[in-house]
């Protein structure tokens, strides 16, 4: 462990995890002066999923999804927390990768933009042990940001802290092709409905179409590969955001038709009068434009069975993988019961959650709640007023639904706390009925996206007036 100089009238707050959450806390709190022990176990002891040393490694897609903040609400978060001073979108913007209406990011550069921003702070210490067992009880103040991948022993003693069974899934890692084997005379560039993003041109996926005989053939195959088996004691639910394609597939032949192989949006140059029965979408991800990694297609076949069936992909016939799909265990907190509204563990106040240990899905999502962590955090070691998002901000809604506002009871079980991706669903409804500039009442389609718009208009104002009622309390 290396120590740095920090301030010697301030007591440091440590935080166990330098995964996105980790970082991002940690960003929050050396930026208002309060010193860091940032423990991350790697390369000690490594994970299932990490292959690097890095931290904010990202071991599944390299997409923080739409950046659009007008009709999107992960575009929304993403807006609040580049206002915020968020590390983690500061660093996204600067190596991100054309992926449509997406902001996607060279994973290998992000990491390494993360981590030398991390480590060259002189207010942040890293210890690269692995925390074994409960933290010390001298830490006054402690987040704990382990992700999915919390190692056993932690695991174990937050358990028996808080007398209850963790919840737990399987989330699976999409394969990705180096971009020099895939078939370009039957693939094509084609954002969906030609959407241009950040970085992007309206020409941003690499789309491979199949006739309905190949689909058939190709389901047919994912039904009978050969897969990984698990015991039944490590059998837990998937979550619905990230299901591997065979699932899908087993939920029935035209899933996938309707979950990532969707062939809307897209037209084939070549036959340009004829609509593919499926299309299988790889996005960029890294900035050499060198790797793609197929879309939505998380999978837990076997490492032969995969190659073999992935193949069978028109354009993929002769693709070779610089990493096939995997399959990791995540394990997350019945947070509702268990944290307070400020993220502390009601059991042990000292100890505060954050990342998708508390529950929530996705980089961005998981990284919203460490900075507001960190925020929490900064402001009790410096005795600021603790204050947080309203509930019709993005921030405000997720944190919400970790601490329980969408539950009807306190004494819900377990089993009704899911891991949850930021969504319209969990802001409160517009005050007023959605209407037209005519004063007409919307239907169908239009009122949907007037609806989104109205949400996030309503969340950008309160966002705005929340900053300006921190009393200097944000970055500058």
């Amino acid at each position: 462990m290396t120590q740095k100089h920090s301030s010697p009238s301030i007591t440091p707050v440590h935080i166990i995890g330098g995964g996105l959450a980790g970082c991002e806390a940690a960003w929050q709190l050396v930026h208002r002066q309060v010193p860091v022990i940032l423990h991350e176990m790697r390369p000690k002891r490594m994970t299932e999923a990490h292959q690097t040393h890095d931290l904010a490694e990202l071991v599944c897609s390299n997409s923080f999804r739409s950046d659009d903040s007008d009709s999107n609400a992960v575009g929304l978060l993403h807006e609040e927390m580049r206002r915020m001073g968020s590390l983690i979108m500061q660093c996204a913007d600067h190596n991100q990768v054309p992926a449509g209406g997406a902001l996607a990011v060279d994973r290998i550069g992000f990491a390494q933009s993360v981590t030398e921003k991390i480590t060259k702070h002189p207010l942040v210490t890293l210890d690269r042990n692995e925390i074994q067992g409960p933290p010390d009880p001298s830490w006054d103040k402690v987040i704990i940001a382990t992700g999915p991948l919390t190692s056993p022993s932690l695991a174990q003693a937050i358990l028996e802290v808080t007398d209850q069974a963790a919840l737990a899934f399987y989330d699976a890692i999409a394969p990705i092709v180096y971009r020099e084997t895939i078939n370009m005379d039957v693939a094509w560039f084609q954002s969906r409905y030609d959407k241009v993003g950040p970085g992007g041109n309206g020409a941003d996926y690499i789309n491979c179409p199949m006739d309905q005989e190949q689909y058939n053939r190709f389901v047919d195959a994912l039904l009978s590969g050969d897969k990984t088996e698990f015991r039944d004691f490590e059998k837990t639910p998937y979550f619905d955001g990230c299901l591997p394609i065979e699932v899908m597939a087993e939920r029935g032949r035209e899933t996938l038709r309707h979950g990532p192989m969707k062939p809307v949006g897209l037209t084939n140059p070549r036959a340009p009068y004829k609509k593919p029965y499926a299309i299988v979408q790889l996005r960029q991800d890294n900035k050499l434009g060198t790797l793609y990694n197929l879309v939505g297609f998380q999978t837990k076949l076997k490492y032969g069975a995969q190659a073999e069936i992935l193949r069978m992909i028109p354009g993929l016939e002769q693709a070779e993988f610089a990493r096939l799909g995997g399959l990791h265990r995540n394990t997350y907190l019945n947070a509702p019961q268990l944290l307070d509204p400020t993220l502390r563990l009601k059991a042990q106040p000292a100890w505060r959650f954050a990342g998708q240990i508390t529950g929530c899905e996705g980089y961005v999502e998981s990284a919203a709640i460490g900075l507001l962590a960190g925020r929490m955090a900064a402001a009790e070691r410096l005795g600021a007023p603790l204050s947080t998002p309203p509930i019709t901000t993005a921030m405000g809604a997720l944190l919400n639904h970790i601490t329980g506002g969408h539950l009807e009871t306190i004494d819900a079980g377990p089993r009704s706390y899911q891991p949850m991706n930021i969504n319209f669903g969990l802001f409160p409804p517009p005050d007023e009925p959605v209407r037209s500039s005519e004063g007409k009442r919307l239907r169908g389609p239009e009122k949907a996206k007037s609806r989104k718009m109205q949400i996030t208009a309503r969340g950008k104002e309160a966002m705005t007036q929340w900053l300006a009622e921190q009393d200097g309390f944000n970055l500058v």
